[in-house]
């Protein structure tokens, strides 16, 4: 178990550095357009007609994301206010969420679906696995399972679903003329680094349900 939580922890710690150092790179370059992530979130869902979601400026630094109960999105400071490359890239991909919400993009209402459960199952599944462990109660290392696979189905559905809003992103900057090669470049590397997140959290989370089921498996023999 320690040995497992090192791995993980190593490789999402590495995972977030090359995030932080991909973004800060593009987050000083000017996009050519000098268009902030404010304008090219407001340009991208004005051409997808989506006028009636607002905007809204928030504290920290990567904390931009789409609400859709609020249908909101929200940028953070850096990226809502600077005419960075970056910022015109995590813009957009928020809006591409929007987007996703105003098609009824499958994974996305699957994903909302999931939010609720997902996060009972990741509070308290692995406390019941390790409590029906030491207790030698099989049973309660199977609730603890079926209770985190929610969490991890969870951070499975989020894949595709932040691919495509990449993949949105991307396209729709192209289409409105809002970025040169250059541009798409620096962006492209933006959200794929943001992407390995993702990928790094599901990775993490399917090799703990592993491990779990493991445990049971021990635990009934």
């Amino acid at each position: 178990m320690l040995v497992l939580f090192i791995i993980t922890l190593a490789g999402t710690l590495l995972v977030q550095m090359y995030l932080r150092n991909t973004y800060n790179r593009w987050g000083k370059v000017a996009n050519t357009a000098r268009l902030t992530g404010a304008e090219v979130a407001r340009a991208v869902l004005d051409a997808n007609g989506l006028h009636d979601v607002p905007i809204v400026r928030v504290k920290g630094t990567l904390t931009d994301a789409y609400d859709p109960i609020k249908r909101v999105v929200r940028l953070s400071a850096a990226n809502h206010d600077q005419p960075s490359v970056a910022g015109a890239a995590v813009a957009a991909h928020e809006v591409g969420h929007a987007i996703q919400h105003a098609q009824a993009y499958q994974p996305l209402q699957i994903r909302s679906a999931l939010v609720r459960p997902a996060s009972i199952g990741a509070q308290f599944g692995p406390w019941l696995v390790i409590g029906g462990f030491f207790l030698g109660a099989a049973g309660l290392i199977q609730v603890g399972i079926v209770l985190f696979g929610a969490a991890v189905l969870f951070q499975l559905v989020t894949l595709p679903v932040e691919f495509d809003a990449s993949r949105r992103a991307l396209v729709q900057m192209n289409s409105l003329g809002l970025v040169t090669q250059r541009d798409t470049a620096g962006s492209r590397s933006v959200l794929n680094a943001a992407a390995l997140t993702y990928v790094a959290a599901a990775a993490a989370s399917v090799a703990y349900l592993l491990y779990y089921v493991l445990m049971f498996a021990g635990q009934r023999d």
